[in-house]
């Protein structure tokens, strides 16, 4: 207990909370100076728990330490450049400089996350279980719907941050990150940026679902700049996450290892850092224009003061599309990195999949308007915006190809993780044929804003990562632990979750096509939908026993797992070469790569090769 309570986390914790405290109090001090009421909406007014909010954010960073090093260098003192963690569990809620500490710090807060997000959907999809309002009012049911929203892909979020810190470098044979304080620093901006989000519930929540459009988010109670503080915070751990990963990718990776000898998560790892790197700071301008509108009376979106809330859409999804790309592309990613381990021959077409992640990454920043083909935008922009949006079918389609491909004569094995892989690409693939309706005009506006939206964006976001995020824990658990997890329960876990979410997303796209309208908490009876949601509640009820399987099944393995030190999967990755849990710097005899990296199946041929002779020569 005492370690925990001296944690850097607890620390944190504490530190933000005084912040917040003390940043309020301070605008409410030079309120009351200028004659002004500072106890006028929840004890303290909106401009102090603004203020409040950043400066307790920004207090618990530094409370946690992951700046000290910074500090001590701009004095002039020492700071080293490898720390060697504590032995145990508190590394792990502390400051850690080590890329693998980082990936499980944010994996479990993503975990966290999503699980929360999930908390929040079962609420409200318990109120839709039946037409009338049973357990919420209409502002509850609006913060929790808008809430499971904005935790949910938050979590996800961090999820990518968390696979690609723990892999890439050990896929490039890197001891640590190109900037690892860098990277400590970006984790450490999560927690406070969750905290914020949540903070919400306490403050009046808000209900303009995820995407904060005004002029409703203009109006909303307090918990509306909460949910701006956070987002905002929690893009600059993906901006800086992804510049760290650009340069490490560019300056760290070992001998021989050029482009195309690279693993094909590294190029999707690379095309989603583009992204975060480039977009992010779109998504935060918007909701810094929005919170100066309510806190400064700026007229950025309202139209009484010159202002166009139609700009506010075009700053939102000029991020928030490329956003889901970057949930997507590390999930396709993983899929082709497992694949070919589990089928025992090459991936087939491997530069064209390289290549696809970037035209991805590319075409979906000129995506962003199929959004608003409703919204009232000029409309000699839908007829370019469509065709854009059915291009990205092409870079995608050569992904599918490829594992159709791959999977073609191949001798396919299934445990846990190779299920997942292709449970993903079944349910992703739901999410790209309900696409196209959505990018075209003429369907789009009868489709829009329907529970088809909701069923296409739940297949997209689950097939495109959730299932390949489960494929990744299943299949590096024994890199990371030196245990397995469990394998029985872990088919358990899919063939529960499969099913149940197939149906949930189906029967989500069978009552849009009929006029169920997405984010209300009621419907008429007379409509026949309350069938639908029964069933689609019961399914959501399936999923959630499915994820406390799992949990248990991670929870049980840590403490009584396996032991799986060696090659477990026989795969020809570099990092599955040395003995797990992984070394502190990954590599104690560097590796030089001499031939490519997915050529299973092939007898005799070498991936990579140790200084002291040993080599990968798994096929």
């Amino acid at each position: 207990m005492k370690k925990f309570l001296t944690s850097a986390l607890v620390r944190g914790l504490l530190w933000q909370a005084i912040g917040w405290l003390l940043g309020a109090l301070f605008v409410t001090g030079i309120r009351f100076l200028m004659g002004m009421n500072p106890f006028d909406q929840f004890f303290f007014t909106e401009p102090a728990w603004v203020f409040g909010a950043l400066v307790g954010a920004i207090s618990f960073v530094a409370g946690t330490g992951a700046m000290s090093d910074w500090f001590k260098w701009a004095k002039g003192e020492e700071t080293p450049e490898h720390r060697e963690d504590p032995p145990g569990w508190e590394k792990y809620l502390n400051v850690s400089l080590d890329h693998k500490v980082i990936g499980i710090q944010y994996t479990v807060t993503a975990l966290i996350l999503m699980c929360i997000g999930g908390v929040f959907a079962m609420i409200f999809r318990t109120e839709l279980a039946h037409s009338g309002l049973q357990i919420l009012t209409l502002q509850e049911y609006n913060t929790f719907m808008s809430l499971h929203g904005i935790v949910m892909i938050v979590g996800i979020l961090v999820g990518v941050a968390g696979v690609m810190n723990y892999l890439v470098p050990m896929m490039i044979g890197a001891d640590d990150m190109s900037f690892p304080r860098l990277n400590a620093f970006s984790f450490w901006v999560v927690p406070p940026a969750a905290i914020l989000l949540l903070s919400t519930l306490a403050l009046g929540g808000f209900d303009t679902g995820w995407t904060g459009y005004p002029p409703l988010s203009a109006r909303a109670p307090v918990g509306m700049q909460m949910f701006f503080m956070g987002v905002a915070v929690a893009g600059w751990s993906s901006i800086l996450g992804g510049l760290n990963l650009i340069a490490t990718v560019l300056r760290m990776r070992t001998k021989g290892m050029t482009a195309f000898r690279m693993p094909i998560f590294i190029w999707a790892a690379i095309a989603t850092s583009i992204i975060t790197l480039t977009a992010t700071q779109l998504i935060g301008l918007a909701f810094q224009m929005v919170m100066f509108q309510r806190l400064l009376g700026m007229g950025f979106f309202d139209p009484a003061k010159g202002g166009n809330p139609i700009l506010f859409q075009h700053l939102f999804w000029f991020y928030s599309h490329p956003a889901v790309y970057v949930f997507v592309l590390p999930g396709l990613g993983l899929i082709s990195e497992l694949m070919p381990v589990f089928v025992r021959k090459p991936l087939f077409g491997y530069r064209f999949v390289a290549m696809s992640s970037l035209g991805i990454a590319l075409v979906g920043f000129l995506v962003w308007a199929h959004h608003m083909f409703t919204s009232g935008m000029n409309e000699y922009l839908r007829v370019p915006f469509m065709y854009s949006t059915l291009l990205v079918a092409v870079p995608t389609g050569v992904k599918f190809f490829s594992w159709v491909a791959t999977l073609w004569k191949g001798k396919v094995e299934t445990p846990t993780p190779m299920l997942f892989v292709v449970g993903g690409i079944v349910v992703f693939l739901l999410g790209g044929l309900s696409g196209p309706p959505n990018a075209t005009v003429a369907t789009d506006l009868h489709l829009h804003d329907t529970y088809w939206i909701v069923g296409h964006f739940h297949d997209t976001m689950f097939g495109g990562y959730v299932f390949p995020f489960f494929a990744a824990i299943y299949y590096w658990f024994p890199k990371a632990t030196g245990k397995r997890m469990n394998e029985t329960l872990g088919k358990i876990h899919f063939w529960l979750m499969t099913p149940a979410f197939l149906t949930l997303t189906l029967l989500m796209m069978r009552v849009g096509l009929l006029g169920m309208r997405r984010r209300v908490a009621d419907y008429d009876p007379a409509l026949g939908f309350d069938n639908y949601h029964l069933i689609m509640t019961i399914a959501g009820y399936l999923i959630a026993i499915s994820i406390a399987i799992f949990l248990y099944n991670l929870y049980m393995s840590l403490k009584h797992g396996e032991t799986a030190t060696g090659n477990v999967w026989n795969s020809r990755s570099p990092e599955w070469q040395v003995p797990s849990p992984m070394p502190v710097h990954n590599y104690d005899i560097p590796f030089e790569v001499v031939g490519e990296p997915y050529d299973y199946g092939l007898p005799g041929s070498v991936y990579v090769r140790f200084a002291d002779g040993g080599q990968s020569t798994k096929h």
